[in-house]
């Protein structure tokens, strides 16, 4: 999967990956009792929706005993930005000045601490590139 490759998620897989990268890695069984109950819906489901994850490749798992247990395969921040990066190449180059005018307006309505936390993930990637 490049990271432009997003795969489509609906409601209940975010809320299971969520819980993965919340609690770590966990048998179904345990994804059910946290997620299940607020959403009526049974085991089965949650297995079902474990297995279309780790066909998405955003799990992994290994058999434990007569079960899986499932883990993140790709972090909130990576998916988040394959998520990111895959909307915006359907409608714009992602190195466009329209993308960072978009970007610039979205900054300007960002209260004094969000814009200080942007500063410094800029710094520190800039510092990053420094250092390669």
């Amino acid at each position: 999967m490049t990271r432009a490759d997003a795969p489509a998620l609906g409601d209940l897989e975010i809320a299971v990956l969520e819980d993965i990268w919340e609690f770590g890695p966990s048998q179904a069984k345990a994804v059910h009792e946290r997620v299940g109950p607020s959403r009526s819906i049974t085991l089965n489901t949650v297995q079902s929706t474990l297995e279309r994850l780790f066909r998405k490749a955003l799990l992994r798992r290994e058999k434990v005993s007569h079960a899986y247990r499932y883990a993140a395969a790709v972090s909130r921040r990576e998916l988040l930005g394959r998520l990111v990066e895959a909307s915006i190449s359907r409608i714009a180059d992602p190195r466009s000045d329209g993308l960072m005018m978009a970007f610039v307006d979205l900054a300007a309505r960002a209260d004094d601490d969000q814009l200080e936390r942007i500063e410094a993930m800029i710094a520190e990637h800039r510092a990053g590139r420094g250092e390669r």
